[in-house]
């Protein structure tokens, strides 16, 4: 008997429907219950995949391959709880499945509509792959009144009437803005955006509302009355200094009574002194590091949400503050970028896609090697650092990823098949792009007394990979002359997956993103061996 909590966002976007997915899911599983978290996309494309982390930000990636909404990396975050592929839905994906079955006569001859078919489509998507969790949070994307969201909107309402009010409850998160020159909060966007989901049939039982400051007990009183909801029912959602302190602060504030209140169910109170701890390292750090991180998607720091989160983890876990120096890699093609990275403790260049700031990104590498610094190289870093090696160390100054186009030495190349699991997966240069990636979870074998196995403690890791191109192991034997180590391979030993060099203080690049399974109670042991090196570092400036 899962019981269905639908979360949507009203007045504007970018309220932080993910963070309070998230953080309610956290608070919940506190109490002892089982809880998923679910996100359905408004948008036409199938994933997101294919667009530009400037439109949507990061891709996250789930172990069993799906390339999904950045908002899954939250709630695995918060919750821990491992994401699949069935954890994620687009208007593209609903739309696919439904002309797929109509195209295979499934649907025998009737018209095909929104309502049932797409709707119907919705509802499968939300019931499926659930076995004994107590709660399903599903978060619907976008904002209530924009026109794509109208099939998900239609359809939780649908599943609000056949499950029963007493197994779904309908949560809405609004926006509170402070007028300073009437000196006070207003209401009304809330009231109208409530209204908009009255529209449609809606009526949210719990109202959380976005503030960057305290809400008047009056005016909580006065959106009650107005929006038909209880006043314990409006959930103050304020500003706070860490993300990590979100789910102390609505626990404080009565959500998860008012949800366990809803369902008429009893809970022990939720123990969340795991936030607490991790809220007092975040506020009370011993020092202070800086690292660089040299990417090309700077402008919009949600392109690497889950990198800045691990970041802190690797902080956390070392008790230091990580202060992020974000760095335009086409900086350095000035004569003075060096200057950028000279105060910097640790460098990181993160994945992408791309010639565009690759010299740049190459010039960072070299930096870090001459210098001693320590350097991560995640996925497009670590070829860098390869194609890197192998002009100033093997001397093979015409190096480069074939990504960019034809070169003398394709160090880097397009891969064209690779197992996974019992399967031979084949690509083709001029194939689709969507999905064609070597996408999820793959196992890593680790070479016996390099500086990851000791960081792991094991010899055989699983880590999630989003690459089409990949190092090439006939230049192995040259780069590891030079210095280079192949410390990573797959288990069959056909593909590279981590390169470090022993005799620096901390060189390091994977071809996966470890990122993505780090966690504020569980940070990624790559982060926390990076973050430990930058700490060493700074105490030689």
């Amino acid at each position: 008997m899962t019981r269905f909590i639908f979360i949507t966002g009203g007045v504007v976007s970018s309220l932080g429907k993910g963070l309070a997915s998230a953080a309610l899911g956290a608070c919940l599983q506190a109490r002892g219950f089982k809880v998923r978290l679910r996100k359905l996309d408004p948008y036409l494309n199938v994933d997101p995949g294919t667009m530009s982390p400037y439109q949507h930000g990061e891709v996250y990636v789930t172990d069993d391959g799906a390339e999904t909404d950045l908002d899954l990396g939250h709630y695995e975050r918060f919750t821990g709880v491992a994401s699949r592929k069935s954890d994620n839905i687009t208007t593209g994906r609903i739309y696919s499945d439904v002309i797929a079955r109509e195209r295979r006569g499934d649907y025998l001859g009737a018209t095909v509509q929104v309502i049932p078919h797409v709707t119907n489509a919705i509802k499968e998507f939300v019931k499926s792959d659930l076995t004994d969790e107590d709660f399903c949070l599903c978060e619907i994307g976008g904002t209530v009144g924009d026109i794509e969201s109208l099939p998900f909107l239609e359809a939780i309402r649908q599943l609000a009437n056949e499950l029963g009010r007493e197994r779904t409850m309908f949560v809405h998160l609004t926006l509170l803005p402070y007028i300073p020159t009437a000196g006070e909060l207003k209401t009304k966007p809330t009231q109208h955006s409530v209204k908009e989901l009255l529209s449609v049939g809606i009526q949210p039982d719990l109202l959380m509302c976005r503030s960057d400051r305290e809400i008047p007990e009056g005016e909580r009183k006065k959106i009650a009355l107005f929006c038909n909801v209880a006043p314990q029912a409006v959930i103050p959602a304020l500003d706070v200094d860490s993300i990590y302190q979100v789910p102390i602060s609505y626990h404080a504030e009565g959500l998860d009574e008012q949800v366990c209140r809803h369902f008429r169910i009893e809970s022990k109170q939720p123990d969340l002194s795991r936030w607490t701890n991790i809220v007092e390292r975040v506020r009370q750090p011993e020092g202070e590091v800086t690292i660089a991180v040299v990417g090309k998607y700077i402008s919009l720091l949600d392109s690497y949400k889950s990198l800045a989160e691990a970041l802190t983890h690797g902080g956390i876990a070392n008790n230091v503050k990580v202060r992020l120096n974000w760095i335009d890699s086409q900086i350095f093609e000035r004569e003075d970028a060096v200057l950028h990275l000279e105060p910097c403790h640790g460098i990181l260049v993160p994945g992408g896609f791309g010639e565009r700031g690759a010299s740049g990104k190459i010039e960072a590498v070299k930096f870090a090697r001459e210098r001693q610094v320590p350097y991560f190289g995640i996925c497009f870093g670590m070829q860098m650092a390869v194609i890197e090696a192998c002009r100033n160390l093997v001397g093979l100054k015409g190096a480069n990823s074939t990504e960019f186009g034809p070169c003398e030495h394709p160090v880097v190349g397009l891969m064209t098949e690779w197992v996974k699991g019992n399967m031979l997966e084949k690509r083709a240069a001029d194939g689709e792009l969507g999905g064609t990636l070597r996408l999820g979870a793959y196992d890593c074998m680790l070479k016996k007394g390099s500086r990851v196995a000791d960081i792991y403690g094991s010899d055989m890791i699983s880590e999630r990979h989003r690459h089409r191109f990949e190092v090439n192991m006939d230049y192995r034997p040259q780069l590891e002359k030079a210095g280079l180590s192949f410390s990573g391979l797959s288990p069959d030993g056909v593909l590279p997956e981590i390169v470090e060099i022993p005799d620096h203080p901390w060189f390091v690049g994977v071809q996966f993103h470890p990122e993505l399974k780090s966690k504020p109670f569980d940070p990624h042991p790559l982060f926390t061996s990076f973050i430990k090196a930058a700490v060493r570092q700074s105490r030689l400036v």
